[in-house]
């Protein structure tokens, strides 16, 4: 990438992780020694084209006090919000009055621990230069199937061309967060970045990723990602 090409991380760190049946946030619980959110910081921010990190957080949250955070960038932090969208929009609207530049930003979910560095020098080497941007994802390789109310299997989907969407998503700051902003004025539904880059007129790209790039959903997960890290051993 470009030596003058500034590149930060918005990390939306405000939310409950309710389906964890844990006593705190998901985020927050202790992963190889860690809690989450510290080992998705630290693989954020140990990337070499990294510039910066935004990270938006619950108002007084008691639990960030105690992280042992000691980063080689920039750390900022932004007032989380009642959805992601909104936090991440807060996070990017702190940005825009601290820096004056355009830079891309890379919106990476808190709970996902496991990112490999790889899988970020192939969005900047795909993306940096795409007139869009796009997210990371991985090819649909299961059988799909859609169901009703009762569980009841009502048709077989075909899976070609279908991908699951993971983090980070990036785009451009001014562009997101017109689209983050112009989605909730209208009262519209965001999922993830790129459905709001979608419903401002865009076509974002998709670049495949690792599919050990989990998200910590269940509490089986932990397990898994912490077998994940010991296999990444050495990509910080």
């Amino acid at each position: 990438m470009s030596k003058t090409e500034k590149v930060w991380a918005v990390v939306p760190a405000a939310g409950i992780g309710s389906r964890m049946q844990a006593d705190i946030p998901k985020q927050y619980l202790p992963l190889a020694n860690k809690p989450v959110l510290q080992h998705t910081l630290e693989r954020l921010a140990y990337h070499p084209d990294i510039e910066g990190i935004v990270v938006a957080l619950a108002k007084d949250d008691p639990w960030w006090p105690t992280l042992n955070i000691d980063l080689p960038c920039q750390l900022l932090i932004a007032q989380g919000g009642k959805a992601r969208s909104d936090s991440v929009l807060n996070a990017l609207t702190l940005m825009a009055e601290q820096h004056g530049s355009d830079p891309w930003v890379l919106v990476h979910d808190a709970a996902r621990p496991c990112l490999r560095h790889e899988d970020i020098d192939r969005m900047l080497q795909s993306l940096l230069t795409h007139h869009v941007g796009g997210i990371l994802g991985i090819p649909v390789t299961d059988t799909v199937k859609r169901v009703d109310a009762n569980h009841m299997i009502q048709e077989t989907v075909c899976r070609k061309g279908l991908w699951r969407a993971a983090t980070p998503q990036m785009f451009r700051l001014n562009r997101l967060k017109t689209a983050l902003f112009t989605a909730a004025k209208d009262g519209l539904t965001v999922t993830d970045e790129a459905s709001a880059m979608e419903q401002a007129g865009w076509e974002p790209m998709i670049v495949e990723g690792h599919s050990d790039n989990i998200k910590i959903t269940m509490p089986q997960d932990l397990a898994l990602a912490q077998l994940y890290l010991q296999q990444q051993a050495g990509d910080k």
